[in-house]
């Protein structure tokens, strides 16, 4: 940089001493090493890192600005979206521009984007509607551009409202909410505990629930039964139900419901158990076969899925459908 622009490095006192915290903070002293990267080229501003000891360099010449960030991908994405992007907008941008997200799930981008067809032909020339899908899921953000923020925000929340009314079944959050922590939501509302009973994603259906800190209020646990005798001993799936229908059926899915409830004391039960490959197919159920169950005490609700032949996608994707099934059956939609 100091070569680029024709000027010289000089010591940095701010520069080292914010290092030197650092190093003090972890039990360490700093060296000459360290002291070497204080000298910061003479005639730029510097940008605090308060996730690493390199700062941000700032430079402006002839109506151009520069900006230099460390290459550790977290530290550049501190200064880029606290330092950078702020001031870029504040000297050369007077638009406005909001974003709202509303997170689908259960019907492809396809489906979604037909059944709010209307909406999206109707929508103002300074708000745009973006399809992201994902595996199950379809996020869709709406982008309004302007001047005036509070218009934008009124103007993207009655076109929420109107994608909402098309769609009430499939939107199940906003913004970056998860699945799972929508479902989390649902049961504190019912003051109810779940578990789950996996025989197909190695428990990512319970990571999935327990990504968010406190979901000790609403989950109690899991059984992963791989095998045939953990469905057996823990579960109380029996013998002759795996004899005549194997471990990869609706029969056995929802006894592990059954003895899901029984044994865990929740009052909601998830199950799930399936071929989820790349070996282990049969002519009658294939890679990508897989059982979901859902229920209480009283009412289980099962469903096949057919899948693919990819193991990581059909894990994700018998987690999303699973969750959403669970999410379904607490709002009474199924």
């Amino acid at each position: 940089f100091a070569q680029f622009f024709n000027t010289t490095l000089e010591f940095h006192e701010e520069t080292f001493e914010h290092i030197s915290n650092i190093f003090k903070m972890l039990g360490r002293t700093t060296n000459e090493a360290h002291r070497e990267q204080a000298f910061m080229p003479v005639g730029f501003e510097f940008h605090k890192n308060a996730v690493g000891t390199a700062p941000g360099m700032w430079k402006e010449c002839e109506g151009k600005i520069y900006f230099s960030m460390p290459g550790v991908p977290y530290e550049m994405k501190y200064l880029l979206k606290k330092e950078a992007l702020p001031r870029i907008k504040q000297q050369f941008l007077n638009t406005t521009i909001l974003h709202k997200t509303i997170l689908t799930v259960g019907r492809g981008e396809t489906d979604v984007a037909k059944r709010i067809a209307g909406v999206e032909s109707a929508l103002p020339e300074n708000i745009k509607l973006a399809y992201l899908p994902n595996l199950g899921q379809v996020r869709l953000r709406l982008t309004a551009t302007g001047t005036d923020e509070t218009q934008l925000q009124q103007q993207l929340a009655e076109q929420t409202q109107a994608i909402e009314a098309e769609i009430p079944e499939l939107i199940f959050g906003y913004g970056k909410e998860t699945l799972g922590e929508a479902l989390g939501k649902i049961l504190i509302e019912k003051n109810a505990m779940l578990g789950t009973a996996d025989s197909c994603t190695g428990g990512y259906i319970a990571h999935q629930i327990t990504a968010k800190s406190g979901a000790s209020r609403y989950f109690k646990g899991s059984v992963i039964a791989y095998h045939n005798d953990t469905k057996m001993q823990q579960l109380g799936v029996r013998s002759e139900t795996l004899e005549a229908h194997g471990a990869v059926s609706e029969e056995t899915v929802r006894e592990m419901v059954s003895g899901l409830i029984n044994n865990l004391g929740v009052e909601y039960g998830i199950a799930v158990s399936g071929i989820a490959g790349p070996g282990g197919g049969t002519p009658d159920k294939p890679v990508g076969t897989i059982w979901v169950a859902v229920g209480d005490k009283d009412r289980i609700y099962t469903k096949k899925l057919q899948l693919i032949r990819d193991r990581s996608k059909n894990i994700h994707l018998t987690t999303v459908a699973a969750l959403n099934l669970m999410r379904r059956f607490l709002l009474g939609m199924i």
